[in-house]
């Protein structure tokens, strides 16, 4: 498969100039895009994924100087390196200028023509060097998601054996090895169904995370999590307050993945023997619900809580560390957002808050969220 070709830009109000830097530069496995004043430089940035801006700083209407500075507030070009071009006599404040504005290098004219090729052909290469990885990383995402899909089948059978003897077995200590290769199993499906959801999240943007868009009620699902975390843990108390309209649109299946992630983490990290507490709140434009535990996050996890592989880092972790980060995607994909708060006097609450809407509505959010 032939690499794709590497773009740069140049910038100059005169074709002269243009003309000469292209004759510089252009060589077999780069593509040019050339502008003329920064509202054309624009127009090509937003179309293109280039490796390099070189820029004139003296150009009329829009100056280099603003074009860096338009460039470093968009995400989409924030990080372009830019080297800046001058016929201006040597001013130390000009260079500072430059840098301030987001420039690699400042180079005045004219231009050494092997020192302008060198300096490039830098920034070229790191772009190759990391289309390469951006490469290797989606097909190792392919491969785990193959891989997790056609590991499930066998697990279900692995664990349908293992249920059947479950309810054959009379011997204590048989019935005791069985009930744990019972509950052994269904850790590593849950496993693979976080590295599937994962490589979806990686590989398709977040979209499959709210695939069937039906009217729900976030109460009923969030008592629904509820009562199967009271019957898995009956010693823990987990109170559910539900008040207001609770109606909105959504994927049913993957809002109750959410609510048990949340409560499951809240049982899992809370202060042992305390009560889990759930309230629902149907506002007029949105329905909230925040899950309350005894216990803090210490300070310099929480900018970090919803990264993925995160709880896989911690002493005694019994998963992969992805189901904040897993929840964080699906609320994000119904056009919502999950925040924490967490200190010693108040404990630790998360709050997941979803726009009220209908199915197109929350079609509409989601994409606009997820772009």
């Amino acid at each position: 498969m032939k690499d794709e070709p590497v773009k740069f830009l140049l910038v100059d109000d005169k074709q002269e100039n243009l003309v000469a830097l292209e004759a510089l530069l252009r060589r077999e496995g780069l593509e040019l895009l050339t502008a003329r004043t920064g509202a054309e430089a624009l127009e090509l940035l937003l179309l293109h994924e280039v490796a390099l801006a070189i820029l004139d700083v003296q150009m009329p209407e829009m100056n280099g100087f603003q074009l860096a500075e338009l460039m470093r507030g968009a995400e989409r070009t924030r990080h372009v390196p830019i080297i800046f071009l001058t016929a201006g006599a040597l001013d130390p404040h000009r260079v500072f200028k430059g840098y301030e504005a987001g420039a690699v290098d400042f180079l005045f004219k004219p231009i050494d023509a092997h020192v302008l090729r060198s300096k490039a052909e830098v920034f070229f290469e790191l772009h190759r060097q990391r289309a390469q990885l951006a490469r290797v990383l989606r097909m190792n995402e392919m491969f785990v998601g193959i891989l997790g899909h056609d590991l499930r089948t066998p697990l279900g059978s692995i664990m349908t054996g293992a249920e059947l003897l479950e309810r054959q077995l009379g011997d204590p200590g048989q019935l005791k090895t069985v009930r744990r290769m019972v509950s052994s199993a269904g850790r590593i499906r849950d496993m693979i169904d976080q590295l599937l959801d994962l490589t979806r999240a990686r590989l398709a943007g977040g979209t499959g995370f709210a695939a069937e868009r039906s009217p729900v009620d976030v109460g009923e699902l969030v008592t629904r999590a509820a009562d199967e975390l009271r019957a898995a843990v009956p010693e823990r108390a987990v109170a559910v307050e539900v008040s207001g309209d609770c109606h909105t649109a959504g994927d049913a299946a993957r809002l109750l993945q959410v609510f048990s992630n949340l409560l499951s983490n809240a049982v899992q990290h809370g202060t042992p023997g305390t009560p889990v507490s759930v309230s629902v709140d149907g506002a007029d434009q949105a329905v909230a619900v925040a899950v309350r535990n005894e216990g803090t996050i210490p300070p310099e996890l929480l900018p970090r809580i919803f990264d993925p592989f995160r709880g896989a880092r911690r002493q005694g972790a019994a998963g992969l560390g992805l189901g904040l980060f897993i929840t964080e995607q699906i609320v994000v994909a119904h056009g919502g957002q999950v925040t924490v708060e967490s200190g010693p006097a108040i404990g630790t609450t998360f709050t997941a808050t979803f726009p009220r809407a209908d199915v197109g509505d929350v079609r509409s959010r989601a994409r606009g969220a997820l772009r």
